[in-house]
């Protein structure tokens, strides 16, 4: 990772590939260009990248796409939706065999726009996981469907046990639902009893927003799983999550310096 010159009490962030502290990008129908631009300036800052929802029937230029992600050392998927639109016509053979015309190591296995039975989903797991990188949704993308805190914590483990490599927790690339309530927030309860049962470093959250990244850092550090960044935003997170902005400025600074500077700047705000 790039370092122009130095600083202390910068967090530690490891190298790609990297099991923590994984970044993914929502690609929703870049150009070519556009791609090789965004790896100049920040392939060093992301891990993966997702083709958004079904972007990835339409989108031109797509195997060519494919190998710049992977030339970069990023990996590249389809979005659960697609998987999704593949098993709403019972073509779970082809979807497999759409992985493979495309040499996709990493897979989504999802139900949030349709109902799979939990059984059958992790039968999808389990058979995909056989050969490939699965990460698991969990949460339901239309917000009028509550799922209880139990039910996260079921699903989640239960996935992972059938061989998921990360559960991605919904969030949607607007930030208002499944962890999230309707006006952006984190859904604070049900995030803390998620994390009492689940090792938090299984976990992908969904955090397109800034003030969601920066929550999310603030309680699991440099080092959280965070996906569905706009392209532009890659750079601004890693500095979020370096405490190289505001937002983050003090979360890892030694306590007693942080509290010297607060002080100094209240008092220079009462003069």
């Amino acid at each position: 990772m790039t370092k122009n010159f130095h600083l202390t009490h910068i967090p530690n962030r490891p190298e790609q590939p990297r099991e923590s502290g994984v970044t993914m990008v929502m690609d929703k129908g870049l150009s070519l260009s556009e791609v090789e631009s965004m790896l100049e300036a920040s392939g060093d800052y992301f891990d993966i990248a997702k083709f958004g929802f079904g972007t990835a029937y339409v989108a031109k230029n797509l195997e060519e796409k494919i190998k710049l992600y992977k030339s970069a050392g990023i990996r590249p998927y389809f979005g659960g939706t697609l998987f999704e639109l593949f098993i709403a016509r019972n073509k779970f053979t082809d979807f497999r065999k759409l992985l493979d015309k495309y040499d996709l190591d990493l897979c989504e296995v999802s139900d949030g726009s349709i109902i799979i039975p939990h059984d059958k989903k992790l039968e999808y797991i389990s058979k995909l996981s056989k050969d490939r990188t699965v990460m698991s949704e969990v949460g339901s993308k239309d917000a009028g469907i509550i799922i209880s805190p139990n039910k996260w914590i079921k699903m989640m483990s239960s996935e992972l046990e059938a061989g998921s490599w990360k559960v991605i927790a919904e969030g949607r690339e607007s930030g208002t639902v499944g962890v999230f309530r309707p006006n952006g927030t984190a859904h604070t309860y049900l995030i803390n009893k998620i994390i009492a049962k689940i090792d938090p470093s299984s976990i992908l959250w969904e955090a397109p927003k800034k003030t969601q990244q920066v929550w999310f850092i603030r309680l699991f550090g440099a080092n959280v799983n965070l996906g569905n960044i706009a392209p532009n935003e890659v750079i601004p997170l890693e500095c979020l999550r370096l405490g190289l902005r505001g937002d983050t400025f003090f979360e890892f600074l030694p306590e007693k310096i942080g509290q010297t500077l607060k002080q100094q700047q209240d008092d220079s705000e009462e003069e």
